[in-house]
């Protein structure tokens, strides 16, 4: 009795001490902005390297990176003296001609899928003050140009490709066989775009006279179809494009040459199968034509390389993987004409080789037991290379310049947290931000000698609303899983975690997927402000990076090839074990909650670990891979048909009858990435199994589910559900 009356007053002392701070709420995050970090505006540097743009709805105006003064007034819409009629008054973004004398306005732009966007563009010229309209037509247009000379425009429009000469205004359409759900010229499609981060699928010769492109070809490939609903409308609006699940016929990609001069086009002969990829194009400095060629299997990848005037092909680099070649298929041409540099992971982990132009390797620049996680490029003219790698461990990243060499390198920033760069046209100048797991996000203009121009933003407004909200901070912990791999993850738990005999319920936070990474020391956003409001409310939230992510190497991450969901469940699983076993957290009420790959885990964990997981929420999951595209589950699990254990043992609809605890599914009923259909069968089998859960879906939303008020809501019934499956009385 005394036990139970110590018990229920320390627990009543955490109440009051828990109310007696601010508290955060759910519209202080999605609505209010009460604790968004400021980032600085994506810098458009000039040529000079020290000055660089920024852009209101009318205006472009030049400051100096140095001293952040107001130098010039680039455009004003006010000022302009010619106009086309078409010209709407505004614009939404802008690009410079490679000589900044002309400028690419967008206007009324209108997102696609993930990266794509179509819009009206004019082109302003600064010599003449007059704008000019693009496209002689109404329809939008994609991925609009400028040659290297800035004299002409390419862009897509209806699937073909068009150039205008802004001299003369005459336009020209390059092929005329595009079709929608058909052929597409010059753009990708929804799968390249989504795997590949393909878009513009065309670029300029050096010399603007040519223009290389792909054509895909999709006519074979099977439709998907999701609906629209409108509340003017009586029927729904079905939005059907091509998706190519596992499988299932890809476009033929195929690679071709227009000249300028003589409106001739020229195929080149790469040799390839019809179901082979082409993830890259590109012009070396010399006028050819380079071709990433990457097998369906993804495993064997080639650097092509073809002459624009016949269009034959020889090899420039060739490279085999036993499992699978990563996501690094750019080659960075020097523009010396002596090499390029290339990413590879043929020792084991992530570095940066530079070959010559016959592919022979002439150094490698970076080396060691760990991953370059970004490349920032070269300083031509100096002869050096940027990167940035985890160096000390895959917690922290640290920013590095090197010779062309590898010889002289050095660490320009490093130590605790995440150090990222983003340098001027000419390696003088770059902002350099920083930031922790419990620390936003501090922005600083350097030299190259790494030296401290002027600070940029310290977000200090943000780290004192922290303090006045007492948040909590997180701490990284490691554990060792049943097969002795030791996993870093972090943790964030109440001030009064170590109050004696209180135990308290945990979410377990989860993405997983290949090569991603969740613990890692930087600023975390959006979801860590609602992890904070979860732990003054009484949780613990903590994160575990799972076999097959990144940032440990090509066999830490590949290990989970042909068995996608294996091993990143048992580390889950275990994850919470492990928890469970910690004296301040109570083993009977641990959660697990994941978004896309994090939803099809914690769909995972709460079936085949129904005695750890008391409830999961998934959002958007994947819930077999039979339904999923080609190029990503292609490349880790091969087809259904050369893999059938590793789909169906992997798969959480076939586990249905597994459920014991609360299982929340969310979905936008328009993603057109993780289909709808993913929980719609999965909820025909919870169904067929005769297991209560609890389902939630959002018309006309996609894979992110925002807009609106739709995160406030999903996250309100998310919180919702946990404290009805969670949040008991205190143990």
């Amino acid at each position: 009795m005394m036990r139970t009356s110590l018990l229920l007053f320390l627990s009543l002392l955490l109440v009051q001490s828990t109310t007696a701070q601010k508290s955060i709420t759910l519209e202080d995050i999605w609505v209010n902005g009460t604790f968004g970090a400021r980032g600085v505006p994506g810098f458009a540097f000039r040529n000079d390297g020290v000055h660089y743009t920024r852009s209101t709805s009318t205006t472009i105006e030049q400051y100096d990176l140095r001293s952040g003064e107001k130098t010039s007034q680039v455009f004003d819409v006010a000022t302009v003296q010619k106009t086309d009629p078409a010209w709407p008054g505004a614009f939404d973004d802008y690009t410079f001609s490679a000589d900044e004398q002309n400028i690419l306005l967008s206007t009324d732009v209108e997102s696609i899928y993930r990266h794509s966007a179509q819009a009206h563009y004019f082109v302003f010229d600064a010599r003449q003050n007059s704008m000019l309209r693009l496209h002689n037509g109404v329809d939008k247009q994609r991925y609009a140009l400028f040659s290297p000379k800035g004299d002409k425009v390419a862009y897509e429009c209806n699937n073909n490709l068009f150039f205008k000469d802004l001299k003369t205004g005459k336009q020209t359409q390059m092929t005329t066989d595009g079709k929608p759900n058909a052929v597409i010229n010059g753009a990708s499609d929804w799968v390249y775009e989504e795997e590949f981060v393909l878009v513009r699928a065309f670029e300029w010769s050096p010399d603007g006279q040519k223009i290389a492109y792909l054509r895909f070809d999709e006519q074979a490939v099977p439709s998907f179809t999701y609906e629209h609903y409108h509340p003017d409308s009586m029927y729904p609006q079905p939005v059907t494009f091509k998706y190519p699940k596992v499988g299932e016929k890809n476009a033929v990609v195929t690679a071709w040459v227009y000249d300028l001069k003589t409106g001739k086009t020229v195929g080149i002969n790469t040799g390839a199968d019809a179901e082979d990829y082409f993830p890259r194009l590109a012009w070396t400095p010399d006028g050819r034509v380079c071709l990433t060629w990457l097998n369906r299997h993804q495993n064997h990848l080639k650097l092509l390389l073809a002459d624009p005037k016949t269009g034959a092909c020889s090899v420039l680099l060739e490279e085999k993987n036993q499992y699978y070649i990563g996501e690094n298929y750019e080659p960075h041409f020097l523009d010396d004409g002596s090499g390029f540099l290339w990413e590879t992971e043929k020792d084991g982990f992530l570095h940066v080789y530079r070959y010559d132009m016959s592919g022979r390797e002439q150094a490698l620049l970076t080396r060691g037991d760990w991953d370059v996680t970004a490349f920032y490029g070269v300083d031509q003219q100096n002869k050096k290379a940027y990167y940035q790698a985890a160096t000390i461990n895959p917690m922290q990243r640290e920013v590095f310049e090197t010779d062309l060499s590898g010889r002289n390198t050095r660490m320009l920033h490093g130590g605790s947290g995440t150090h990222s760069a983003d340098f001027s046209s000419t390696f003088d100048y770059y902002v350099h931000s920083t930031s922790d797991i419990n620390t936003p996000p501090v922005y600083v203009v350097r030299n190259r000698r790494g030296e401290v121009v002027r600070p940029l933003e310290d977000n200090e407004r943000l780290k004192n609303k922290m303090a006045e909200f007492n948040f909590s901070n997180a701490s990284f912990y490691q554990f060792e899983n049943s097969e002795k791999v030791r996993l870093n993850g972090w943790m964030i738990r109440p001030k009064a975690a170590e109050t004696a005999g209180v135990r308290y319920p945990v979410l377990l936070f989860t993405y997983g997927g290949p090569g991603s990474q969740k613990v890692l020391d930087e600023w975390m956003g959006a979801n860590y402000l609602w992890f904070q409001m979860l732990v003054q409310q009484g949780y613990i939230v903590a994160c575990v990076d799972n076999r097959g992510t990144g940032g440990r190497g090509e066999a830490f991450k590949k290990m989970t090839y042909l068995q996608l969901g294996h091993y990143e469940t048992i580390d889950q699983i275990e994850a919470a074990r492990y928890l469970g076993t910690l004296p301040y957290v109570d083993p009977a009420r641990i959660g697990i909650f994941g978004w896309s790959y994090g939803g099809y885990l914690s769909s995972l964990c709460i079936l085949k670990g129904a005695d750890v997981f008391k409830a999961a929420i998934a959002v958007a999951p994947v819930t077999n891979w039979k339904w999923y595209d080609t190029v990503y589950t292609e490349r880790f699990m091969r087809t259904h048909q050369e893999n059938p254990d590793g789909y169906e043992q992997n798969s959480p609809i076939n586990f249905a009858e597994q459920l014991k605890g609360a299982y929340l599914l969310v979905h936008g009923q328009a993603d057109d990435n993780v289909h709808f259909q993913n929980t719609v069968e999965m909820t025909n089998r919870l169904v067929a199994a005769n297991k209560d859960f609890d389902v939630m879906f959002y018309p006309n939303r996609n894979h992110g589910i925002y807009g609106g008020y739709a995160r406030l809501h999903l996250y309100r019934k998310m919180t919702a559900f946990l404290d009805a499956s969670l949040k008991d009385t205190w143990k």
